[in-house]
């Protein structure tokens, strides 16, 4: 009787959360899936039936087609960058470093900024005007005769997207850093030893035992950095504003949605933004879930 009542004891304390996830995580999803299979363009709301119409505009929409190329460029280098720096300054701690402590917590440090003060800041580091009123980066190079490191950074006609994917590099590597270093303390000094005593040098223990070791932080690292990348949108906007060769989805539906007030297309976009987030993380939740049941 005891054992029953704490039972139903335990789901009266989490039936407000549960309800509150329903109604506004699964509910507004299945609200806004409902928005963009509408014709709603206006303040007024309409829910005429459009079925997949709004989808079908977006990819013929040449934006849009932009917005995919410029996240692609995004995602890749954001992710790739922040996986080798990342698993570069862990190795350097882990040989036990002098001031580690210090050092640790210098290159954490920009996590704890958001992305809008790291693209007000980076805005003035990457400042594309030359002449008189260069300034960052570009005078620093200019300082030190590197004219030809000078540039126009993300006013670069295609590939502005690469210098965005700097600031987001300089805030997220610290992160895979302790991700990377978690994982390279939990491996057993004897594993070293036994591969040194069998004859082999720094490079095959880190080739052949280390970085496959370290393939569950690497696949931890790549979904959050991943699902990162494609929802981003204050660092661009704080750096260089709203440009349609910066654009990204994100960008695009808060304009179509709030500017232009066409909400079953905004709808639209933040469904396609929730499915390429869902394809990354759900397949890591299953993994996950199996690699704890059988341990």
């Amino acid at each position: 009787m005891r054992l029953k009542s704490e039972k139903w004891l335990n789901i009266l304390l989490v039936s407000p959360s549960i309800i509150a996830v329903l109604i506004f995580v699964y509910g507004f999803i299945l609200w806004s899936v409902r928005v963009s299979l509408s014709q709603w363009k206006g303040l007024m709301p309409d829910y005429t039936w459009a079925g997949l119409q709004n989808y079908r505009d977006l990819f013929n929409d040449p934006r849009f087609h932009i917005d995919i190329r410029n996240t692609i460029i995004f995602t890749t280098l954001f992710v790739g960058g922040c996986l080798v720096i990342g698993i570069f300054l862990a190795i350097l701690l882990d040989q036990g470093l002098r001031g580690e402590t210090f050092f640790r917590n210098l290159f954490l440090f920009p996590m704890a900024i958001s992305f809008i003060v790291t693209g007000v800041v980076w805005r003035w580091l990457m400042n594309p005007a030359l002449g008189g009123r260069i300034s960052g980066f570009n005078l620093l190079f200019d300082s030190l005769g590197l004219d030809f490191l000078i540039n126009r950074w993300y006013t670069v006609p295609n590939w502005g997207m690469a210098a965005i994917a700097l600031p987001a590099i300089w805030q997220m590597s610290g992160y895979t850093m302790a991700l990377y270093l978690g994982g390279l303390r939990a491996i057993p000094e004897s594993l070293r030893e036994a591969a040194r005593m069998d004859g082999a040098n720094e490079w095959q223990i880190y080739t052949n035992i280390i970085f496959p070791l370290l393939r569950p932080i690497t696949l931890s690292a790549l979904i959050i950095l991943g699902h990162i990348s494609l929802k981003v949108f204050d660092l661009i906007v704080a750096v260089a504003g709203k440009q349609l060769p910066l654009d990204v989805p994100a960008i695009y539906m808060w304009q179509t949605t709030f500017d232009g007030n066409f909400y079953g297309r905004g709808a639209a976009i933040g469904i396609l933004l929730l499915l390429s987030v869902a394809i990354l993380v759900v397949p890591y939740i299953r993994y996950t879930t199996r690699t704890e049941t059988e341990q």
